[in-house]
């Protein structure tokens, strides 16, 4: 017979063979004890009392090593020969205690039972052969030199039969049990394969998600919910302080959960989120499940689509107002020409004039709009071409306007579209030269090319020391048709934005301690834009 040498890993059993080992111990403790207390006698009709007593101390000393030694067995071969030891030394004291009447066979039923959790198909089957044989052989030997113990056979063939039953139960049993262990480490398996899957999604997801007991404490917030609301953590943190305005949604819908819940924007220059809520009962506590969507895209899309439009509908009248805005403007110069014209009627032909070329502007900037070329990003020296991009600005510059350019060391590469680029940069230095103005009769604006530690992206900052931009139109400067300025069109920062982003670039707005604008332009990584 093939033993199977393979490696005892099953934790069960390790856990069972050390109980094996305190148990064989235990017996032989007992039997030694009994043998030492000279109770053998009264108790046992020995057939040889000192037979009894060498194999009781060769049964404990043998037990003792295997629990000292063999207390995690390598493979099954090793199980193997502690069970057929045991069985014989067992067999040995059931021969000189005198056979089936001592009771030691049912020690032998327990070893075989046990040894048959152990070790599994026939090799089990094999102690149980072991045993039953033992048993009946030694009561046939028992029956020659005493035949008192000729009327035992029965109660052997019982035993052996016992032996049989008990292996075959046992290995059945443990066979299920096995197979029940088995399926439910598979389904903790895939139940732990699709917790960690579900974390994975809602870490990865941007949708953001919070969990929210009644008392609005966060129990649960993943990565996007951090990153949406601006926050670092704020699990087990009460909401309330750090977004009333989500707080002030779920109460409305609490209220009246038809409602559509308002969108938000938690961060000056972060997203605009739409809320929606669900109610999530677990047990008797009642929470909300928060999902937060980015729909700033979407909201850009639309715009854009609006814009679009727009655009259309102006290229098709735009000849049919070009034409009387022309002639309103060319009549309002011809009588500023006028010699005869009152001072006061002059100003007025200033205005229609003003208003004309304003006119035009919007028309113009709503045209390129519908029309605006596709980007084709080429790769950029950005320090070379800033140099070169500052000494073409200075060179039509006004004296009281000055334009200072700061770089850093290293070669600093993007791919943008130089065109696009030069109408971005453009528009942003002519703003924060106005802006500029308006407090210092020098205008000054800083260029500041350097590379950002955290990304590794070129930046370029657009600085100027103005009033700056008000808080509460923060939200609002990259808007369309949003503007400050009664000359201004609206259309300036919202054009170079999208101009950036075709080019996978972001512009971003920053207010400055020291007082004025910051524009900044991340650009993107060389090889990231194809």
């Amino acid at each position: 017979m093939k033993i199977d040498t393979s490696e005892l890993s099953d934790n069960q059993s390790l856990r069972i063979l050390r109980l094996y080992h305190l148990y064989r111990v235990i017996i032989g403790l007992a039997l030694v004890g009994l043998t030492y207390a000279e109770l053998d006698a009264q108790v046992l009709d020995l057939v040889n009392a000192k037979l009894f007593g060498y194999v009781s101390w060769t049964y404990l000393s043998s037990n003792l090593l295997f629990a000292a030694f063999a207390r995690k067995p390598k493979n099954v071969l090793q199980i193997f020969s502690i069970a057929l030891l045991d069985v014989l030394l067992l067999s040995a004291l059931f021969y000189a205690a005198g056979g089936s009447p001592s009771g030691l066979g049912n020690l032998l039923i327990v070893a075989v039972a046990i040894a048959n959790i152990l070790l599994r198909g026939r090799i089990g089957l094999l102690i149980a052969a072991v045993a039953a044989s033992g048993m009946i052989y030694l009561t046939f030997y028992l029956s020659i030199s005493r035949p008192a113990a000729s009327g035992q056979y029965l109660q052997a063939g019982a035993l052996g039969a016992l032996c049989f039953a008990a292996a075959l139960f046992l290995q059945g049993l443990t066979r299920r049990l096995q197979q029940s262990e088995t399926l439910a480490a598979q389904r903790a398996t895939a139940v732990a394969n699709l917790e960690a899957l579900n974390s994975l999604i809602l870490q990865r997801m941007r949708t953001g998600i919070l969990l929210l007991d009644d008392q609005h404490r966060v129990l649960m917030a993943n990565p996007g919910a951090l990153t949406l609301l601006g926050h670092a953590q704020l699990q087990g943190k009460v909401l309330d302080p750090h977004c009333i305005e989500l707080i002030k949604s779920l109460q409305q819908w609490r209220h009246n959960p038809t409602l559509r819940p308002q969108s938000l924007q938690p961060l000056s220059n972060g997203p605009l989120l739409q809320p929606s809520f669900v109610p999530l009962q677990r047990g008797a506590q009642l929470d909300t499940l928060v999902f937060l969507d980015d729909i700033s895209q979407i909201a850009q899309q639309a715009q854009q689509l609006k814009l679009a439009a727009l655009g259309r509908l102006t290229a098709g009248i735009a000849h049919e107002i070009r034409n009387p805005l022309g002639a309103i403007s060319h009549a309002a110069q011809l009588l500023q020409e006028s010699e005869h014209l009152p001072a006061t009627d002059r100003r007025l032909a200033q205005i229609i004039q003003d208003h004309s070329r304003r006119m035009n502007q919007v028309i113009e900037n709503v045209l390129q709009l519908s029309r605006r070329r596709q980007a084709e990003p080429q790769l950029l020296d950005l320090k070379y071409w800033l140099h070169r991009f500052a000494s073409e600005y200075r060179s039509t510059a006004p004296a009281n306007q000055m334009l200072h350019l700061e770089t850093c060391s290293g070669s600093l590469q993007t791919r943008m579209d130089p065109h696009q680029l030069t109408q971005v940069l453009t528009n942003l230095v002519q703003n924060g030269l106005r802006y500029s103005g308006q407090k210092h009769s020098q205008s000054q604006v800083w260029l500041k090319l350097f590379r950002a530690t955290d990304s590794d992206l070129p930046v370029l900052e657009v600085l100027d020391d103005g009033p700056g931009v008000p808080v509460e139109q923060l939200q609002s400067i990259f808007e369309p048709f949003f503007t400050t300025d009664n000359k201004g069109t609206g259309l300036g920062l919202y054009i170079s934005r999208e101009l950036c982003e075709s080019n996978q670039a972001r512009l971003d707005y920053q207010r400055r301690d020291s007082g004025g604008s910051c524009f900044r332009i991340t650009f993107a990584h060389p090889r990231k834009l194809s």
